[in-house]
């Protein structure tokens, strides 16, 4: 019998990640990371210029995976990328909004 590990890190408020953990997490590098900051698909929690002081939380993470996944299964560009999330972000956000209305059946 084969034993093995797995090790996780929580992400959340309390435990943010760094911009070279983020970049690992998504099997990238660093300066990809620096462009989604820039498009504007993730958002450091620190404010700062220098990408060795940024924080980044789960959602944060979520952003990135998904955009590294349109980037390799379709060969999405980022800026591409970043309009598809906004827009399945809006979906979900309205889907949930008939729902609350009682009108989710009509979907």
């Amino acid at each position: 019998m084969t034993s093995s590990f797995i090790q996780g890190t929580p992400v959340d408020a309390l435990h943010p990640l760094t911009a070279d953990e983020l970049a690992r997490a998504c099997g990238v590098r660093v300066d990809w990371v620096v462009e989604l900051v820039d498009i504007g698909i993730i958002e450091s929690k620190v404010p700062s210029r220098v990408p060795t002081q940024w924080r980044f939380h789960g959602a944060d993470l979520q952003r990135a995976l998904v955009a590294a996944r349109l980037e390799r299964d379709f060969g999405a560009n980022l800026d591409a990328a970043a309009l598809i999330i906004d827009l399945q972000y809006e979906v979900r956000r309205l889907k949930t909004v008939l729902l609350v209305q009682g009108l989710d059946r009509e979907l």
